[in-house]
């Protein structure tokens, strides 16, 4: 299947066509304004499909509205239909057709002309009228209040918001580029005249910004947002887009002593607490119980043992005290439960430091540690 991309360099085009090399498809025709125009006539002659994404939506003349949305998609349509190609047409517009501004105006013009072109040729047609679209490779401090947030924020830059109490409805690039390969494949979401994104997210403004703000606190926090908000985990990602190259990585706090170190990585708000543990050979650590707090211990590293004893009774039929054991290793990864109401210990068995990766079902509180000493 041969594709033809307009505006293949944009923020929808970029996500778009390397998407669609995941999927297999390798036959596109990437077209954009800095193309030689002579590729288009060559394009046109034999698409299977055009997905017409160019478009002007902040230039330094008003006139240039009228050049990239309504020109160049006449020139589109002419081209095809000098070759007699009745291919689909998926066209990118904006809810801003429905105004009578000049960008507005523009891009509703061009939407007849490919709805005039669709019933001459007797080809498909479908027109998406989108809303404020957000996610990765947006250019940000152009059109974007969510990229130039993103951008901004994480540089430590400032931002400007005039009302946080507008409301904003957004389409994530991804469930845009879903839709769009629904569409390459006849199963696009259309309601009258128009096609649409059907995941929409409506947000306040000042709520956007305050939870861009949370993003970037959650290094010092290390912390990491609600990942069961579906918009909270896609306004993360693309934060985390933004990111400046060399602030990828950011430190932790290693507590140290004489036996090794304990290194919290990540608390979440209600899926617990990640952290590296490191023993020094020979050394046991832990000799505690819990009523409620749980955890689950993996050594990644090194040779050691984990013992329990049950705290109610902690004893066999001979009046002993009976020690569970579970030898572990880094050779063999195996997760090792810590129930509660046993008292435990982690012994390094080794002669190399022994690191175990933890995890807690629930973030420490010194108020509340619910960790209580017991040898076992």
């Amino acid at each position: 299947m041969k594709i033809l991309i307009t505006g293949a360099n944009g923020f929808i085009g970029k996500n778009l066509r390397l998407e669609l090399k995941n999927r297999g498809y390798t036959d596109l025709y990437l077209y954009d304004i800095d193309s030689d125009v002579t590729l288009l006539d060559r394009y046109c002659q034999d698409s299977d499909f055009v997905f017409h994404l160019a478009g002007v939506n902040r230039p330094k003349e008003t006139a240039e509205f009228k050049e990239g949305n309504v020109d160049f998609t006449a020139l589109l349509l002419s081209t095809l239909e000098k070759h007699r190609n009745p291919c689909p047409i998926m066209m990118s517009s904006s809810v801003q057709a429905a105004l009578d501004n000049p960008y507005g105006l523009s891009k509703r013009e061009g939407e007849e002309l490919v709805r005039k072109h669709s019933i001459e040729q007797q080809s498909e047609c479908y027109i998406y009228r989108f809303p404020n679209v957000f996610g990765k490779w947006c250019r940000p401090n152009y059109n974007s209040a969510v990229a130039t947030f993103c951008y901004n924020i994480s540089r430590d830059l400032a931002i400007q918001v005039n009302d946080r109490e507008v409301i904003m409805n957004l389409v994530y690039i991804d469930d845009v580029v879903a839709e769009l390969l629904h569409c390459l494949k006849g199963e696009e979401h259309c309601k009258g005249d128009f096609c649409f994104v059907p995941e929409v997210y409506t947000r306040r403004l000042g709520e956007i910004v305050d939870l861009i703000y949370s993003f970037k606190a959650t290094r010092e926090e290390r912390s990491v947002p609600d990942m069961g908000d579906d918009f909270i985990k896609k306004l993360y990602a693309t934060y985390l887009s933004y990111l400046p190259a060399d602030k990828f990585s950011y430190p932790l706090t290693m507590h140290k002593d004489e036996r090794g170190s304990f290194t919290e990585i990540i608390r979440t708000p209600n899926s617990g607490q990640f952290s590296v543990n490191i023993s020094k050979p020979g050394i046991t650590k832990g000799n505690h119980w819990h009523h409620t707090k749980n955890e689950k211990f993996l050594v990644v590293s090194g040779k050691g043992v984990i013992r329990f004893r049950r705290m109610d009774t902690g004893q066999n039929d001979n009046n002993e005290a009976e020690i569970i054991t579970y030898y572990v290793s880094g050779d063999k990864l195996e997760v090792v439960d810590i129930p509660v109401g046993y008292t435990h210990n982690i012994e390094n068995l080794g002669d190399t430091d022994m690191v175990t990766f933890m995890w807690c079902n629930e973030p420490f509180n010194p108020e509340h540690p619910d960790t209580y000493f017991e040898l076992v």
